[in-house]
């Protein structure tokens, strides 16, 4: 298929190997290790017993390529394992049973995932206005003290760390001046206006480190776009400059936001890890970082193999939304 539906379908099968490589990957590096695999996922507290039920529920003694395979059938189909007294089916897409609580995966993913999702789109919001508005600002006003003034702003928000605008906010806002309690998770269904208000100073904290490199790039490419020859044909025709900032300069720069926001979103899931154990909010990086500590590695490879789907899935949306802001892509 040619045009850009034939580009949609290949982006789409791009994804998917994506996919089914990063399992490989993430199967190997966890499951094929040395030392005794079934006693690292059980855990150090299992009984002989109990690690020898879980090595026959990853089928330890089967070839590799057979391991992967029921690790794979469980992703998209389901498998039934035992539980010593009876055999449980856990539903597609199956990561497993956590050895530590009892709890499948998925229930524990999707459990902890508003909490995640509720910050990093949050945070996306607040970044892209404040980037691109301080990026379409900084070129408007390009040679002046105020463009200068935003130039070193930008550039130190991009040389600080997240865990430390995040702890700078909570003593000033929420310690010296008051302004805001310290954040405690509501869910949105319970009541907005307290689900907005507590996590302003998590979104705050992984927005402003994100929203330099917005702010960064849409400057470039707006001055980029402003030197071309027919902005000055525009100019030489009496077009206002504000008129050109808005109807051309910036429509160009929407191209190379897309495409950054689509790493930023990736990046900024690394950074809600941070974000979620500074702040106490129970999500999935918050969760990672308690199953690292107590060694529950199904629990581990299910957030490692989540993270890594939303990420390639919003680079497969980026390069559509790419597409659809510049259909010189889908030629190429």
């Amino acid at each position: 298929m040619n045009g850009f539906p034939g580009f949609v379908l290949r982006r789409l099968a791009g994804a998917v190997v994506t996919l089914l490589v990063l399992s490989m990957i993430i199967y190997v590096v966890f499951y094929v290790t040395p030392g005794n695999v079934a006693q690292i996922t059980c855990g150090p507290r299992c009984s002989p017993a109990q690690v020898h039920q879980v090595a026959q529920q990853l089928h330890l003694d089967d070839p590799l390529y057979v391991r992967y395979w029921h690790f794979l059938q469980g992703l998209l189909v389901g498998q039934d394992y035992s539980t010593g007294t009876s055999v449980e089916h856990c539903a597609a897409p199956c990561l497993g049973q956590s050895y530590q609580t009892g709890r499948e995966v998925t229930d524990i993913i999707w459990a902890k995932l508003p909490v995640s999702f509720s910050l990093v789109l949050g945070a996306m919001v607040i970044w892209l206005l404040l980037g691109v508005g301080t990026g379409v600002l900084s070129a408007w006003r390009r040679g002046r003290l105020s463009e200068r003034v935003l130039t070193a702003v930008t550039l130190a928000g991009v040389a600080t760390p997240v865990f430390v605008i995040g702890l700078v906010l909570m003593i000033v806002v929420c310690g010296e001046l008051r302004l805001l309690p310290f954040p405690q998770y509501v869910n949105f269904t319970d009541d907005p206006e307290q689900w907005a208000w507590n996590l302003l100073l998590p979104w705050l904290s992984l927005a402003l480190i994100e929203a330099a490199g917005f702010a960064r790039l849409t400057r470039a490419s707006m001055l980029e776009t402003l030197a071309e020859d027919h902005i000055r044909t525009f100019r030489a025709y009496g077009v206002g400059e504000r008129a050109l900032i808005t109807r051309h300069a910036l429509r160009g720069a929407t191209a190379s936001v897309i495409a950054l926001n689509a790493v930023t979103v990736g990046s900024a899931v690394g950074g809600a890890v941070l974000t979620e154990t500074l702040f106490g909010l129970p999500g999935i990086g918050q969760e990672l970082v308690r199953a690292v500590k107590v060694v529950d590695l199904p629990v581990v490879v299910g957030m490692v193999l989540v993270t890594g789907f939303f990420v390639v899935l919003a680079n497969a949306v980026a390069d559509v939304l790419y597409a659809v802001a510049d259909r010189r892509v889908v030629l190429a």
